[in-house]
Parts: structure tokens; sequence; C-alpha cells
């Protein structure tokens, strides 16, 4: 039989802000214990007092604490270079079956010159590029023919370097999303490889995006 403290550990689990922000004190524990009474009762079969509730969201808390956060700390404090670009354009096109032989002559017209930034992600149905302002004519004039999906300009990035076991600790890219949603910031394109960690933003939030990836450690 499904235990009260058990219903409820599951219903915070399920919901990443709604754990974090009571670990982190954040939340009024009784508001939050009458808005899932319904179904906590659903789920046990009976009535259960608002008091229990809240005496499982108090014991729940340290736990929560201990599931997400175990190594994340030196993880994030090990993050290496913050690389900040600007003057960025973003293109979506639709897949071809011309679209990678334009991408390949258009990487050949450039050349291995490090100073552009540049990167290409194909979807499913759609390929993204971000690429520096100074090379927007280029690629409108390669990709001439395709369907454009959508356009936008006035974008910056930035790039964390990150540590080699980046990608054996869990909670680790939704560590560094939940800051950057916390501060109010839209982001509009995510690149990642297995060390770097790409986000896109509009010019107007590039200082704030900095400023929560470089003090991410200190929280």
């Amino acid at each position: 039989m499904i235990t009260i403290p058990q219903v409820v550990e599951k219903i915070v689990s399920t919901q990443p802000f709604l754990a974090e922000a009571l670990v982190e004190g954040l939340i009024n524990v009784s508001s939050l214990a009458r808005k899932i009474q319904n179904q906590v009762e659903d789920a046990v079969k009976k009535p259960v007092k608002i008091g229990a509730i809240i005496m499982a969201l108090n014991r729940l808390a340290p736990n929560l604490e201990v599931k997400i956060n175990p190594g994340l700390k030196d993880v994030i404090t090990n993050v290496g270079d913050i690389i900040v670009r600007s003057n960025l354009v973003d293109f979506t096109y639709k897949n071809s079956n011309t679209l990678i032989e334009k991408h390949t002559e258009l990487l050949r017209s450039i050349g291995p010159n490090q100073e552009f930034f540049y990167t290409m992600v194909q979807g499913v149905f759609e390929s993204n590029l971000v690429v520096s302002g100074s090379l927007q004519q280029k690629v409108e004039e390669a990709f001439s023919g395709e369907e454009l999906v959508a356009k936008s300009e006035r974008l910056s990035s930035v790039t964390l370097k990150l540590p080699a076991t980046n990608s054996q600790q869990l909670g680790f890219y939704y560590y560094i999303l939940k800051n950057i949603a916390w501060a109010g910031i839209n982001i509009e394109e995510v690149v990642s490889t297995t060390n770097e960690f790409t986000l896109v933003v509009n010019d107007s939030d590039i200082d704030k995006t900095f400023s929560v990836l470089k003090n991410m450690g200190n929280n």
C-alpha cells in the first residue's frame, strides 16, 4: 500500500523546478501542501490532513538535496573558459536533398578562418545555422533556392568549455538551464558538443547571461 510520503515524493520529484525550489526554501510549504492535497488523497484513496502532507514535504527536502546535488557543485566549479561572441545571425532551413551539398560548398568558400563563428545542426525536418554577421550574405547566396523557415539577427553567444566529467553528472545541463530560466533570459538556440555548451541569446541579454554562467559555482 502506497504511503503519504511516497506519494508526496513522487509528485515533487516529477517537477524539477518544484523540487529545486523546495530544496532552496523558496516555497511556502503549507500552500504547496494544500495544492497537492487532492492528488495525494486520490493516490492513497482516503482523506489526508494538510499537516501530514506538510510533514512529508519537510522530511523530503533534505533527501531531495542529496539526489539533486551529488558531485554537481564540483563539476560546475570546474567549468573552463567562457567565450562570448557577438553580431550573430540565426538561419533555419527546411531539409532538402541539396541542403548538405550547399553547406559543404559554403564551408569550402569560407576556408579555415577561425575568426568566424559557424555552427550547423541538422534536425529531422529542419537544419539550423548560427553564423557571424559577416557571413550573412554568403549564407543567403549559398542557400538560395532553399526554403527559409526562420531568421533572427542581433544575437550573441556564450560558450562554456566543460570538464570531461560533465557527461556523467546527472542534472548538469538542467542546472545551467535552470539558472538561465530563473534569470528571465530567453534562449534562441542551444548548441552542444561533448565538451562545449553554447547558448545563443539576444544581444540585450548577453551581459546577464555571462554573469549568470560566470557565477554559477558560487550559488
